[in-house]
């Protein structure tokens, strides 16, 4: 697999990457690669097997040590293009990397040197899946209207209340909670805990979606916590849970860029081979229109995400280019996805195929880690 398949050359030849960056993309890249053919007809019947293996296989390779505090950290360019080469080849693989990334965030960014040494390892060698426990029947974008109790008993405190879609809920063995302890009204009332994933009073009931996916609904059932479970400072819970989505951002613009190079690729491929109309779909001007369109967009996705990362890593205000960079790639890779169909016809709908599965598995994105008309408001308020 040549490294052009997965990335674009020219981009990372630009400043805004060093050497190291375009090595790891030609390692992540040969990785994936490499796997390709055995993830050409993934099991989509039960993807919580299939996100367990594939954690297995992340953390045996390496790719999630840095999250273990005693290695070196990896930065936020390097974490976007491991999300796009993942993505470009596997969705439940971008998935289950996605997931353990954002959980062990908020351990390591807000968690103390006892709680860290405690979580971070196992997620680190993929021995242990994680998951963020934010969203609520009544509660999506809106987290400070999550209502889930944690009402204090002796130090600890008992969790009675429901989470819904949540990400590897039903394989997680450590969960990142929001939660209402009452310190204040609206969002100073929320706090974040670290929560045993089996405990005692929490259970998990996977939930179906387009995209075979492991997500969960989790209810708490009178679950039991030590005061060493509180995550950051009591009463901060909101500031916690932002703050891990909101660096997360760039990152699902990375796997954008992945899932919209993939589609751009397949297309351009149809088009060059598929013949029409006395010629190939390529000689027809609309079609060349069409992929000239998505060549833009994924240029200027591309951009806005390494700004964005890069940012990030220079330790600048990086929140609103997250935002710009997470709105943009992900409406694009829709874009893009949708135009590929289109060029593939009635093949591009064929259950199971390469298409099918991006058409369904790219739509997410706008929705999660903050769903684009939310992003919009979050620019505007940068403005």
């Amino acid at each position: 697999m040549s490294l052009s398949e997965v990335f674009d050359p020219d981009i990372l030849t630009l400043p805004l990457y060093d050497d190291a960056h375009r090595a790891l993309a030609g390692e992540i890249g040969q990785w994936c690669g490499d796997r390709a053919e055995a993830w050409a007809s993934p099991d989509t019947t039960d993807p919580a097997a299939v996100g367990r293996a594939m954690l297995t296989d992340l953390g045996r390779s390496g790719w999630l040590h840095h999250l273990d505090p005693d290695q070196p950290d990896s930065d936020m360019r390097a974490l976007c293009l491991k999300r796009q080469a993942l993505a470009y080849h596997e969705d439940l693989a971008d998935f289950t990397y996605s997931i353990q990334e954002l959980t062990a965030a908020a351990v390591s960014r807000h968690g103390t040197a006892e709680q860290r040494r405690r979580e971070l390892p196992g997620l680190a060698d993929g021995t242990r899946a994680g998951a963020l426990a934010l969203s609520e029947p009544g509660a999506g974008s809106d987290l400070a209207a999550a209502v889930l109790e944690a009402t204090p008993e002796g130090d600890g405190f008992v969790l009675n209340g429901t989470k819904t879609w949540i990400a590897q809920g039903d394989i997680a063995d450590v969960c990142i909670v929001l939660a209402r302890t009452g310190d204040g009204p609206g969002p100073l009332g929320l706090t974040t805990f670290v929560v045993d994933g089996h405990a005692p009073g929490l259970k998990a009931e996977p939930i179906g979606a387009i995209a075979p996916r492991s997500w969960a609904e989790l209810t708490f059932t009178d679950v039991r916590v030590g005061p060493e479970a509180v995550l950051g400072e009591r009463g901060q819970g909101l500031v916690v849970a932002l703050d891990t989505l909101e660096r997360a951002r760039t990152t699902v613009a990375g796997a954008a860029l992945g899932f919209a190079r993939r589609a751009f690729r397949l297309a351009r491929g149809h088009a060059r081979t598929r013949r029409a109309y006395g010629g190939r779909l390529a000689d027809l001007q609309l079609v060349r229109s069409s992929l000239a369109r998505m060549d833009v967009k994924l240029s200027a996705a591309a951009l806005l995400t390494a700004r964005a990362a890069l940012a990030t890593d220079l330790g600048h205000d990086h929140a609103k280019h997250a935002s710009t960079a997470k709105l943009y790639a992900t409406e694009a890779a829709g874009e893009i996805v949708d135009s590929a169909v289109q060029i593939f016809g009635a093949a591009g709908l064929v259950a199971g195929s390469p298409m099918e599965r991006l058409y369904r598995q790219v739509r997410s994105l706008r929705i999660y880690e903050g769903s684009s008309e939310v992003i919009e408001m979050t620019i505007a308020d940068a403005l």
